[in-house]
C-alpha cells in the first residue's frame, strides 16, 4: 500500500528543485508561454502539497505533476484550443524526449551540438533564440537577406535536431 505523501516545509524546496524544470519544460512543450508556465508550475506544486497524494515513488510523482500541470493548462482556456489533439500522444512524445530525466540529457546534448555549429549558423541561432532578434536584425549583422536568415535558421535547426538525436542514441 502506498503511503500518503507528507512534505515537511523544510523539504519543499528540495521537491521543487528536483521537479520544477521538468514540469516547466513540459507546459512550454504543450504551448504555454513562459509567464503562464511559471504560474502553472507553481499551482501544480501547491496542489501536490495540498492534496492527499499517495506517494508511489519518483517516476509516479513526476507523472502526477505533469498531469496536474496539463490539466491546469487546459483549464487556462475558456475553450481548449486543441480539442482535436490527443493529449495521451503528447505525453508519449514528451516521455520520449524527456527519457526519465526531464529533458536534462537532451539539453546537455543540445548545448554540445550548439558548440559544434559553424560560426555563422551558431551566431544566427544565438541572435534568434537568445537575444530574440528579428530576421532583419540578424540579416543586417550577418549580411544576409531575411530569406537567407530564414534558410540558415531552418538548416541550423535540422542540423541540431540530427546532432541531438545522434547523441541521445549514443548515450
Amino acid at each position: 500500500m502506498a503511503k500518503v505523501l507528507t512534505v515537511d516545509p523544510q523539504d519543499v524546496s528540495q521537491l521543487v528543485h528536483r521537479h520544477q524544470a521538468e514540469v516547466w519544460r513540459y507546459v512550454r512543450f504543450l504551448g504555454a508561454n513562459a509567464e503562464l508556465a511559471d504560474d502553472l508550475v507553481q499551482e501544480a506544486f501547491l496542489q501536490l502539497l495540498r492534496a492527499p497524494y499517495e506517494d508511489q515513488g519518483e517516476p509516479a510523482r513526476r507523472a502526477w505533476l505533469r498531469k496536474v500541470a496539463q490539466n491546469l493548462y487546459v483549464k487556462s482556456f475558456r475553450r481548449p484550443p486543441f480539442a482535436l489533439v490527443d493529449l495521451d500522444r503528447i505525453e508519449a512524445v514528451w516521455l520520449d524526449y524527456a527519457q526519465g530525466d526531464g529533458g536534462n540529457e537532451s539539453l546537455a546534448a543540445l548545448r554540445e551540438c550548439l558548440e559544434n555549429l559553424d560560426g555563422r549558423a551558431r551566431q544566427a541561432v544565438r541572435l534568434h533564440y537568445e537575444e530574440r532578434r528579428s530576421r532583419r536584425e540578424i540579416g543586417d549583422r550577418l549580411e544576409l537577406g531575411e530569406q537567407g536568415v530564414k534558410s540558415l535558421l531552418r538548416r541550423s535547426r535540422e542540423l541540431l535536431k540530427k546532432c541531438v538525436e545522434r547523441a541521445r542514441r549514443e548515450a
